[in-house]
């Protein structure tokens, strides 16, 4: 019950144990053919969705490498760890880089963008960069409105981390106006860890042709090149190929409305199970990701309350990162999840705290607002 790497269905597990096939074979071509439109599916766009054998970090330096060009002016939203790793990768570019922050729990606020970009009138400013779902936090950021303000700008682009949201809550790349999508196959995807993919808008491949930034294994214009004939300009990880079209037939077969639906119900559910408990949220109310809920219990080492969940039931949530460790425990709800693990998670934390002595409300009433939340 952690937002990555997260369950893995058998099926794909079984996909991935199938013996390799040679990368330039028609049979591997064929494989590369289908997910490319099960990709374009999943990120509601027509544009090309690119995959790159690495982790979700690769897919976010690609987005900034094959987009922008040194010393350009961009504006990182940072509100959480994986905002903090934008602004890094950013100034390591040699960016010029302007940050809109908000407090660790808070959402990053629109108007700041819109206000930067209204006030930009010799059109300085390449890109916004973001983290839609804010996994150390628990919180989800308005990209729909920041990117409609982009939009508006008229020169810079969309660049966005949809890690921790792509696959549990709508994300649609062209409606929106995105112009750069980044991901990995860890989280709402149902597969380990190996592959990361990049949706890239005709304003981002407009962008690429003036990019200056050094690149090599992550140049997007030979995976774009390589796409369009069903292969990859490297050697790709073959067996994640595997598990990545199984993941993506099922994803198909369950429905995009009903995948998000299914985790607005478990982050209800966490939410409603946490307050009944009497333990508070960390993200800002109303702004909780439907990937993970954040818990900030006052007066609970929340490391001894993960550890002793785990020694107990064999559940593993995560904790927190950076200043919050210690006073933060997160429950993961992304991807291969059901109903049942959720409850199960639940009262795995209301039985810890009754055996620590810490349980200060009525046993069960946590599954109690689990279950109803779920109805």
């Amino acid at each position: 019950m952690i937002p990555g790497p997260t369950p893995v269905p058998e099926t794909v597990l079984k996909a991935m144990g199938r013996h390799p096939i040679g990368h330039r074979s028609g049979e591997f071509q064929a494989v590369v053919r289908r997910t490319t439109e099960q990709l374009r599916w999943l990120h509601q766009t027509q544009a090309d969705v690119l995959v790159i054998t690495g982790s979700g970090t690769a897919a976010m330096e690609a987005g900034i490498i094959n987009t922008l060009s040194r010393g350009d002016k961009v504006i990182c939203g940072d509100n959480g760890k994986f905002g903090e790793r934008w602004v890094k990768l950013a100034k390591a570019y040699g960016l010029d880089v302007q940050v809109v922050k908000a407090d660790w729990g808070q959402p990053l606020d629109p108007e700041a963008f819109r206000t930067a970009l209204a006030a930009d009138t010799d059109k300085k400013i390449k890109a916004i960069i973001l983290t839609h779902s804010e996994t150390s936090t628990g919180v989800i950021n308005d990209l729909e409105t920041i990117s409609q303000y982009v939009r508006a700008h008229g020169t810079a682009l969309t660049i966005a981390d949809c890690v921790t949201s792509l696959g549990a809550c709508n994300v649609p790349m062209d409606s929106w106006g995105i112009d750069v999508v980044a991901s990995g196959s860890q989280k709402g995807y149902m597969m380990p860890p190996g592959l990361s993919f990049v949706a890239m808008s005709e304003r981002a491949w407009q962008a690429h042709k003036r990019s200056d930034l050094p690149k090599f294994y992550l140049d997007l214009g030979p995976y774009q090149k390589t796409a369009a004939q069903d292969s990859n300009p490297f050697t790709p990880a073959v067996n994640l190929y595997f598990a990545l079209e199984s993941a993506l037939t099922m994803m198909q077969a369950e429905g995009l409305d009903a995948i998000f639906e299914r985790h607005a119900r478990h982050r209800a559910a966490a939410q409603a199970a946490m307050k009944a408990i009497g333990l508070p949220l960390y993200a800002a109310e109303g702004h909780g990701s439907p990937a993970i809920t954040a818990v900030a219990p006052e007066g609970i080492d929340a490391e001894l309350l993960r550890k002793t969940v785990k020694e107990q039931f064999d559940i593993l949530l995560a904790g927190g990162q950076d200043h919050l460790k210690g006073k933060v425990f997160r429950i993961g709800h992304l991807g291969f999840v059901c109903d049942r693990d959720v409850l199960t998670a639940v009262a795995a934390i209301e039985s810890t705290l009754q055996s620590l002595g810490l349980h200060k409300g009525n046993m069960g009433a946590g599954i109690a607002a689990a279950a109803a939340a779920m109805n």
